[in-house]
Parts: C-alpha cells; structure tokens; sequence
C-alpha cells in the first residue's frame, strides 16, 4: 500500500516503514586517517563512500579546486549549528543552472524530454482523465520508475509558489529546497532545483564535493500539456540507479507535494525562508516537518516498523 502522498497522487510505489532514525549533522567532523589533505574531514560522513570514487577524482584531477571547497567547507562548519549561511550555496547554484540550460544532461537524463516521447497525445485527447490515468498507469507499472497523474489544482499551486520563490536569477529557474532522505543511518540532504516544469535532485554532499559540475541524480518530469483540457498534470522520472533506487525516488517525490503544495503555513513557509532569508533556516526544520507529515515514519526505505 502506497504511503500517503503517494496514494494522493496516485504514484506508482509503495513505500515501507520503519522505525524513527537519529537526524545526521549535515557536516561530518573531522577525523584522521591515511587519506589525503581534506578529504578525511568528509571521511566519517556516512554516505562518503557512495562519493569517493567522484570525490578522489575531483582531487587527483583539480587539486587546488578541491582544496578551495574543502576550504568553503570548513567555514560553513563553523557556523552556528541548524543555521545555513547561503551566499556561496546560492552562488554554487547559479552556477549549476547554467549548466542545466547550457549541457546535456548527464547520467543519461533525458534534456527536453517531452511528453510526445512517451504518449500519442493527440490519440489521449479523445479520452477521459480517468481513462488516460488508466493508460499512464498501466505503461509505468511495469517500469522501474516514480510517475503520477496529478491533479491540475494541485499542481498550479506548486507551479505558482515555484516561481514565487526563485533563489536561481536566470529565467528557467524558479526554486530551489533542501529535502532529506531517510536512511539507516539517519538522513541525507538533497538539493532539489526547478528548471522549467523539470525538477532535479542531487545530494547535498555531490554539491560540497563536485560544485557546479554536480550532476542531476534524479530528475521528475512534469507535463502540463492536459492540465487545462483534463484536469491532469502528468508526471514520470529518470534517475542514476547508482546512487537511489524507486523508493528513494519516491520518496523525494512526495516530499514535493509536502512542502510545495501544502495547506499547513509552517510547511511552506520553510521554502520562502529558503530562498528568500536563508541566513534564517534551520536544516533541522526540514526533519521535524518530514517527520510531523507522518512521512519521515511512513516512508523509510529498507526497514519496516519495528515491533514492540
């Protein structure tokens, strides 16, 4: 049974719970070992070794820019802990969407991917909203992705409350948010960065480590092309399967709807605060809401609930 933004949308995977998890300091502390200068303070983050390969590269290949960052790095960690002093985030950000407007994508993303790719939308035309969220239903089932038919509504208010916060100054950018991803662990941050109806996801770590030359790890595609004849705003995935899998995915999916199209004030208001008055947000904010949804419970990856 699918968690319960899942089942709101409609979204294709169900996710299983488990039990709650300790929140991880978003900044591994220092720590010594064999490994080259800056590097072993990134070492004891957990989710290091997904990242070393990029990370060891990034070194051997471009060391003074790997030793400017480590340096950036080491600034943030003295600031006030659950603070976030932005400017170089946003900067590093500004950076990554000119890539996005200017690159092909990478990992095998789809750029421009559209929805005539995937469905004869003249034919569908002809249908009823249900019989075409029938249709996209039954062609993703079978496909190892995140997808959902969501209602047009709904989706107008995230597209609206998107563009009414642009941390990004370029024309096809219109929000950026910071979500977590529940582990065993604890939680991994991601950043979540709109271009054009496409949202696309990289871990907060791939940003640290890489800059503007991070790569998209997940990207969710919107098509509004049947929002205003149907009512439905369609929407499918592509991610790097070496970094998530589905449930991951799908659970960055719904932490969409959380805090994009959220009727609960305090949710929203944690994106304006991100993107207008970021020396005022609280990563920390982003857990206990994740957890007061009841999704940070309901959509743990890997573990079901524990019995008492």
């Amino acid at each position: 049974m699918a968690g319960p933004l899942a089942q709101g949308w409609g979204l294709g995977v169900a996710l299983r719970s488990r039990a709650a998890l300790r929140p991880l300091g978003l900044l591994a502390p220092p720590c010594r070992g064999a490994t080259g200068p800056g590097e072993e303070v990134l070492e004891e983050n957990p989710f290091y070794g997904k990242y070393r390969h990029k990370i060891q590269e990034l070194r051997r290949s471009s060391p003074d820019v790997f030793e400017s960052r480590m340096e950036k790095r080491n600034e943030v960690k003295k600031q006030p802990v659950g603070f976030s002093k932005q400017s170089e985030f946003v900067r590093c950000m500004e950076e990554k969407a000119e890539g996005l407007s200017t690159k092909t994508s990478k990992g095998g993303f789809t750029r421009g991917k559209t929805l005539d790719s995937i469905l004869n939308v003249e034919m569908v035309k002809e249908k009823s909203a249900e019989e075409i969220e029938q249709i996209w239903n039954r062609y993703f089932s079978a496909k190892d992705t995140v997808y959902a038919v969501i209602p047009a509504e709904k989706f107008d208010l995230i597209w609206k409350r998107a563009q009414k916060c642009p941390s990004v100054r370029l024309a096809e950018i219109h929000s950026v948010f910071l979500y977590a991803l529940p582990r065993k662990e604890g939680y991994e941050f991601f950043v979540g960065q709109w271009s054009g109806t496409e949202l696309h996801f990289t871990s907060l770590i791939n940003i640290q480590t890489q800059g503007e030359a991070a790569p998209s790890q997940l990207v969710l595609y919107h098509y509004p092309e049947l929002q205003e004849e149907k009512g439905i705003v369609l929407m499918t995935a592509e991610m790097d399967s070496k970094f998530l899998v589905v449930h991951e995915a799908q659970c960055l999916a719904n932490q969409v709807q959380l805090f994009y199209a959220t009727e609960r004030s305090e949710t929203y208001e944690l994106v304006e605060t991100f993107n207008h008055r970021s020396s005022e947000f609280k990563y920390m904010s982003v857990i206990a809401e994740l957890e007061h949804s009841g999704l940070g419970k309901a959509l743990r990856p890997n573990q079901v609930s524990d019995k008492s």
